[in-house]
């Protein structure tokens, strides 16, 4: 393994299950000491003819998989915690360039010979059902010509998360990151807030150019990739891919219209009182943060050590297995939270699927945010930990749409405890601040989503197309923000959005996601217990299941229209109209 690694805050964790197929010191960094792994499995497969030979063949592909998977992770993990780390840059792009494709390849080869063989119709029903209908989804979409092109558009998307993790501004005298820069936008000087946003805002402007051709590089090679598999657009080719069979791009029209219709009358309404308390004639995009009330700006901690102290006295209160899920984490180093230039922007949770063990990665400078976020990633560290008893890899994943459920309700269900981090009156702030925030980012996730859609079903557009597409979307969406003179900040808005970057058409999921977790929390208001054991029991599913039964174990609908939408933002704004 190279030095790189030393860069990770945890060392080399031991494997939850004791290996039986891959060698304990093979180099997973190497494709010529992987390949003789895939070998092996082709050559066992054509040997074994009953249903236990071919369910131990099953679980030996797992475990190399999963043992793959975690090389990876801790590759990644190292770059993102490190992006001006030419050695840990090198040991990810490594991993992109020399193992990645081969094992694609290989794995593609696996699932035609999983579907060919003579004892699959035999394997019990439930158990791999699921298992069944990934393995011939990828069978199906698989080309041998697409390997090297995603394999470019991950180095593309490595750039944009070296770029934005580099972007700093001098402000009065001092060097900051633009997450840093957050924290002025909360200050009640308005003459502060205003320079803040306009320094951090001109800076993404400085590197446009830049970030445009990136992206246009990377559609021009997703469009191929779509092109390859036989499909008319990528947005047909990756819905399909990512396995959404339980919904379609119409479903996600469903979803704008909910949002357009229900969503974006309760903003308007909000920034309207916003407007009103602040006793400001307009709303400019630097009054969007700041308490509507002119009090200080709420500090639920200075140093990071705080944030972690008191987020496990919130799981201590709210449930013995998550609070020592939490203690393990931090007993063994598995969190990265603190922001600091040449770190990558945003925060995620990923999971070390050999040691069946999450990591948490995210940029806490001192805000509510922060407390969300850590609320949020938890969410997901608690529904691996879940899993961890289910051998099949690919079944300690659940589908998207459910993982962030997991996140999502972590955070309302956490937010029952906030005086953690605040005095009585600032915990009810706090919990104002997260039901507004809940019902803006669903007017921004329809607004991403529906750019997408636009852009990945009008071929050929110009980037002056792409602009006037993206401004009319906001003008759907974007509620009653004065953007006048602001020209160039609001035509680029989209570049911060990583995931149009790095994961196009994965961000539908948060919306589907927060409505699951809203009702979630709505079960929480009448029967606390039995909503978090339904939660906890849907986690505990992973990926074993279709998506509808999913959320159905933890107490939901998998639906995401009107009729859904309506009751639970009128159950936020009547908990909105109780806070204030």
């Amino acid at each position: 393994m190279l030095r790189a690694m030393s860069l990770l805050p945890f060392g080399k964790l031991p494997a939850f299950r004791e290996r039986q197929f891959v060698p304990a010191d093979v180099d997973l960094g190497s494709w010529d000491a992987i390949e003789p792994l895939f070998d092996r499995l082709e050559r066992v497969s054509a040997e074994g003819q009953s249903v236990e030979d071919l369910e131990r063949w099953i679980g030996n592909w797992s475990e190399l998989s999963a043992a793959i998977d975690e090389e990876d992770s801790r590759r990644y993990i190292a770059m993102t915690c490190h992006t001006e780390n030419a050695e840990a840059e090198k040991a990810h792009l490594d991993f992109l360039e020399n193992v990645e494709p081969h094992v694609k390849t290989r794995q593609f080869r696996l699932a035609k010979t999983f579907l060919e063989h003579p004892m699959r119709s035999e394997l019990p029903k439930e158990r791999y059902e699921v298992f069944d209908r990934d393995t011939k989804l990828t069978v199906e979409l698989f080309r041998e010509e697409n390997v090297e092109l995603e394999t470019q558009i991950a180095k593309f998307s490595q750039q944009y998360q070296k770029l934005s993790g580099s972007l700093t501004v001098n402000f009065r005298n001092e060097e900051r990151t633009l997450v840093a820069m957050a924290r002025f936008l909360e200050e009640p000087d308005r003459a502060t807030r205003e320079e803040a946003w306009k320094l951090t805002a001109n800076r993404r402007i400085d590197e446009k150019e830049n970030l445009e051709e990136q992206f246009e590089r990377m559609l021009e090679l997703r469009q191929k990739t779509a092109a390859n598999a036989g499909f008319e657009n990528y947005r047909d080719y990756v819905h399909k891919r990512m396995g959404r069979f339980d919904y379609t791009p119409d479903d996600c029209f469903k979803f704008h219209a909910a949002v357009e219709q229900v969503i974006v009358p309760a903003v308007k309404a909000m920034q309207a009182r916003r407007c009103k308390q602040l006793g400001i004639d307009r709303l400019r995009p630097w009054d969007t943060a700041v308490d509507p009330l002119n009090r200080p700006p709420l500090r639920p901690f200075e140093e990071v050590d705080d944030l972690i102290g008191r987020t496990q006295s919130i799981f201590d209160q709210l449930d013995d297995g998550l609070a020592g899920g939490f203690t393990t984490m931090r007993e063994k180093k598995l969190l990265d939270l603190g922001n600091r230039k040449g770190k990558a922007p945003g925060g995620y949770q990923s999971t070390l699927n050999e040691a069946r063990l999450p990591f948490i990665f995210m940029n806490a400078v001192g805000l509510q945010r922060d407390v969300e976020t850590m609320l949020h990633e938890a969410g997901h560290a608690f529904h691996a930990l879940a899993t961890r008893e289910d051998d099949l890899h690919w079944y300690r994943h659940a589908p998207m749409e459910f993982c962030e459920v997991a996140s999502m309700a972590m955070e309302l269900l956490g937010n029952d405890f906030l005086e953690e981090f605040y005095s009585p009156n600032d915990a009810n702030r706090a919990r104002r601040v997260h039901l507004e925030g809940i019902l803006n980012i669903l007017a921004w996730i329809a607004t991403i989503d529906a750019f997408q859609q636009w852009i990945y079903t009008h071929k050929g557009h110009t980037r002056a197309e792409r602009t006037v597409a993206w401004l009319e979307i906001r003008r759907r969406f974007g509620g009653d923000v004065d953007w006048a003179g602001l020209k160039l900040a609001e035509e680029n808005l989209w570049h911060r959005q990583l995931h149009i970057f790095g994961c196009p058409f994965y961000y539908i999921e948060y919306g589907i996601a927060q409505l699951g977790a809203l009702q979630v929390w709505a079960n929480s208001r009448k029967d606390k217990a039995k909503a978090l054991a339904d939660y906890q029991a849907g986690l505990a599913l992973g990926g074993s299941r279709p998506l509808p039964e999913l959320f159905e174990r933890a107490g939901c609908r998998f639906q995401f229209d009107a009729e859904i939408v309506r009751p639970l933002v009128d159950l936020v704004q009547d908990e909105l109209s109780n806070l204030n």
